[in-house]
């Protein structure tokens, strides 16, 4: 098969060579295990059971995940059955939600993935939590088996897209594949008698140290998609590698971060969540272990 799931199109035929995601042809996952850091209507008070693909798209230099993106450690689960296998094992345990992390570059095994658990009677909520840098054309395959969309929206000023994801193009192509979204899923967040989300989309953008200009440009770029969409602004940035450039050798100020939320007031997007500043010092997960977090 020759890649083209994703925007790089980069034509690549896995068993023979690598693309720019450097991934094999089965899907590997670093870890699947049970996360309780995701938006609550996500993760209830049980977890969801998150499947931690290794590799990425996109390869963002300030990657908070950057140990497996770059493809280490050593996957621990490789192939369709395996993943089925492990999600099956730990779904009793969790809210009956899948979520699907950075899964662009093996999104023609999703199908094969949710089918085995339906095989087996399983019906879980799936969620498809992605960078954004997605093909319209892919998003249109996976409608049937995708209930709630968990994209970021990372850029809206190409320079900074290039520079730290090296795609230029994301600003237009993540707004294409958004609006895909919207299209499919609608701005509604339904949620159940016990306020998990069943069908919808959370749009998140992570704010950057020293890019408060890019962030005040994400919001208003979805503000134009819809004042109803749900949100989550997140302050969680900390520099996970040395000798990054510009600022991101920093956290967040208080100044910069309240700029952004102040501007999501001023935009009307009161729907979603805004994310506390002292949250960089949590979420640091460590993928040499199976429960990452």
């Amino acid at each position: 098969m020759k890649c083209t799931l994703c925007p790089h199109h980069c034509t690549a035929d896995r068993a023979e060579t690598l693309g720019f995601c450097r991934a094999q042809r089965e899907p590997e996952a670093a870890t699947i295990c049970i996360h309780k850091g995701e938006e609550p209507p996500l993760c209830g008070n049980k977890g969801i059971c998150n499947v931690f693909f290794s590799h990425c798209n996109l390869q963002c230099i300030y990657c908070q995940n950057h140990q497996i993106s770059s493809g280490s450690p050593t996957p621990r689960f490789i192939g369709v059955d395996a993943i089925v296998d492990e999600i099956a094992r730990l779904l009793p345990q969790t809210e009956n939600m899948v979520g699907f992390v950075t899964p662009s570059h093996y999104a023609d095994s999703l199908p094969s993935i949710v089918e085995g658990l339906h095989a087996r009677g399983l019906y879980p909520t799936i969620v498809y939590n992605t960078g954004g840098y997605d093909s319209v054309e892919t998003l249109q395959m996976l409608a049937p088996y995708i209930d709630i969309y968990l994209p970021d929206y990372k850029y809206s000023l190409p320079d900074l897209a290039r520079r730290y994801s090296h795609a230029a193009d994301y600003p237009d192509v993540a707004l294409a594949a958004l609006r895909e979204m919207y299209n499919q899923k609608g701005s509604s967040l339904p949620t159940d008698e016990d306020g998990l989300a069943y069908r919808g989309i959370i749009v998140r953008h992570l704010v950057l140290p020293g890019q408060v200009e890019n962030s005040l440009g994400v919001l208003d770029t979805l503000a134009d998609i819809s004042l109803n969409l749900h949100i989550s602004l997140m302050a969680q940035y900390y520099p996970p590698l040395p000798n990054l450039p510009d600022q991101l050798g920093r956290t967040l100020t208080p100044d910069e971060y309240q700029q952004v939320v102040d501007h999501l007031n001023t935009l009307g997007l009161s729907r979603g969540w805004v994310q506390e500043l002292d949250a960089q010092a949590n979420y640091r997960p460590n993928f040499t272990h199976q429960q990452a977090f």
